[in-house]
């Protein structure tokens, strides 16, 4: 048990919360005002771990009280930022902090977008240590759309209408934060941090580290055809990446500048909005519409950022037939919050710059990822081999590549690295032409 910011003692993991049982959980929702002063958790009748996710350990919890309230949820979901068990997800605790922030800020009334109910939320910062119990989201139920998995978009149905209303929530939380209709004191404890939107830090990149992954990724490319969309794998583009990735990891302080240098860009924004961090139901009014959780991440940030994020999973065919489209609904939705006037065509130069980086980063090893997976001789892979399809380790990064590479082969030479990045006498803010 620590103490956090509530100034009472929350458990660290699932057989904490098991031992402290219905006297800490009736404490901890007095305390956040979710449950009346003379109501009470009376008891437990399920606490089972779940998995998924990339950092801490889950649980599903149902509860019982003493008497129903209105805005009370018996059936709960339990995120520890802890793993303690495995050192690679629990790296990624600090991640809650921001998002038991959030947690709280969607308590106002103004804040735009459906997410979770929050029951209780704590953190503590000098350990890392985080609990949020949420509602529960019944996918499949009650109107809510089955859960879809990330990079599985083949099995949804109308793809574009579901990214439509991703995108439309995301830019709702964008531009009303920019409106300034959401407590500022709140809002304020969100840092712009852009480096610090990220899962775990990637070891440095280096020239040659850089060159050694370039051509590990042409080997892959011709040894793999089937599993990178045709325009990424021409070997033209492939020597023409070759050429163009050094210059952009010399410049890349340049383009991490360029994206913080943009105060009409710059909003609160759910950082890694794919689809399996969001639920799917009709409005009143018949239209789909989108819920968000998983708020890890979540910061002020250059909202190119946050589109890739949110599209960085999909289908190769939707960046091609809809990209454009997707760019226009996310720029009208700003608007339409009260947010800046974003042009769509800057828009998404940012979010090839964006991707460039962090691709550069944290997908180039995915050939390296595979070998090591499925040994040196998998032989001809597809995307449908269970091997691949059912190991989201590999499934996700593999659709993150194929759509980084498609998206900067379909853009004209050089555009990833125009005048916009270079280095800038006097610091003003750099213009995209």
């Amino acid at each position: 048990m620590v103490v956090g910011r509530h100034g009472i003692d929350f458990p660290a993991d699932i057989d904490g919360l098991r031992a402290a049982g219905t006297g800490f959980l009736t404490t901890a929702f007095r305390t956040s005002g979710a449950l009346s002063p003379d109501n009470a958790v009376t008891r437990i009748e399920e606490l089972t771990e779940v998995g998924g996710g990339s950092t801490g350990r889950k649980a599903l919890l149902t509860v019982g009280y003493a008497r129903p309230e209105p805005a009370l949820h018996t059936r709960l979901f339990v995120k520890f930022s802890r793993d303690f068990g495995d050192p690679v997800r629990d790296g990624g605790r600090f991640q809650m902090e921001s998002e038991v922030r959030l947690a709280n800020l969607a308590l106002s009334p103004a804040f735009p977008i459906a997410v979770p109910r929050t029951q209780f939320a704590d953190y503590h910062a000098d350990s890392g240590t985080g609990i949020l119990i949420t509602e529960r989201i019944e996918f499949g139920c009650n109107g809510i759309e089955p859960q879809y998995h990330k990079a599985r978009d083949h099995r949804m149905p109308d793809q574009f209408g579901h990214y439509r209303a991703l995108l439309s929530a995301v830019a709702a939380l964008a531009g009303t934060q920019q409106s300034g209709v959401l407590p500022k004191d709140v809002v304020e404890r969100f840092p712009l941090d852009l480096r610090g939107a990220t899962v775990g830090d990637p070891r440095p990149m280096t020239p040659n580290k850089l060159s050694r992954r370039l051509d590990q990724l042409a080997e892959f490319a011709a040894a793999q055809p089937d599993l990178l969309p045709e325009r990424a794998r021409d070997p033209a583009f492939l020597r023409r990446l070759a050429a163009e990735a050094p210059l952009l990891l010399a410049r890349e302080e340049d383009v991490w500048a360029d994206l913080a240098a943009r105060p009409d860009y710059i909003a609160l924004c759910h950082w890694n909005a794919n689809v399996d961090n969001a639920w799917f139901y009709r409005a009143a009014d018949g239209e789909l519409a989108c819920g968000l959780m998983d708020w890890g991440c979540v910061g002020r940030m250059n909202v190119a950022m946050a589109i890739w994020g949110a599209l960085c999973a999909a289908e190769t065919t939707l960046w091609d037939a809809h990209f454009d489209d997707l760019l226009e609904v996310f720029a009208d939705g700003v608007r339409r919050h009260g947010g800046a006037d974003l042009d769509p065509a800057v828009l998404g130069r940012l979010v090839l710059r964006y991707a460039a980086v962090m691709g550069m980063a944290w997908l180039l090893d995915v050939p390296a990822r595979l070998r090591t997976r499925l040994g040196p001789d998998p032989g001809v892979l597809t995307r449908p081999d269970p091997r691949i399809a059912d190991d989201e380790g590999l499934r996700a990064p593999l659709q993150m590549l194929a759509n980084l590479l498609n998206l900067w082969a379909g853009r004209p030479p050089g555009e990833v690295l125009d005048a916009a990045v270079r280095g800038r006498p006097g610091g003003g803010t750099p213009r995209i032409r």
